[in-house]
């Protein structure tokens, strides 16, 4: 059994998060910058709309093995959102996506007692993780955001 745990990003991992990568084709599904985590990174400094943006490494005890941001407004419901989610290439396939997806969840509960909703969105050809997503409990909100498909887990 791994232990998963999401250690966010800071001075001491930055340089070990931006070798970080998928496999060349699902790049387009993670970001439009290479390396995916410099992308994310820039957003915690520019906080896009004012959301808090948290960078958090998804590591299975001291090895990194995958990567999110937490976007969200303090003390909303409805507005915490996942993005640039990803396991390294190397890392695929071995459960630690969704044991990411529970910490996530687990983490919002303890520190953000108000949320109800958490969204991301998928690839429109990402048929993959949207079937990831779905299996794990999100759903299609039926809407577009940044012209992809949005889905939300409620809790």
């Amino acid at each position: 059994m791994s232990l998963i745990q999401l250690i966010e990003i800071d001075s001491e991992n930055w340089r070990e998060a931006l070798e970080l990568s998928v496999h060349p084709h699902q790049a387009r599904f993670v970001s439009s910058a290479t390396p995916p985590v410099a992308m994310a990174l820039a957003k915690a400094y520019i906080r896009p709309e004012n959301r808090v943006v948290e960078p958090y490494g998804i590591y299975n005890g001291d090895e990194l093995v995958g990567f999110l941001n937490l976007h969200y407004t303090p003390e909303s419901q409805d507005d915490y959102w996942i993005f640039h989610f990803f396991i390294d290439k190397r890392f695929q396939r071995s459960g630690f996506g969704a044991q990411a997806l529970n910490e996530v969840i687990k983490k919002l509960k303890q520190q953000h007692p108000p949320a109800r909703r958490l969204r991301l969105t998928v690839h429109t050809e990402n048929l993959s993780a949207q079937s990831f997503y779905k299996r794990f409990g999100f759903k299609d909100d039926g809407i577009l955001t940044y012209g992809d498909p949005t889905y939300s887990y409620l809790f």
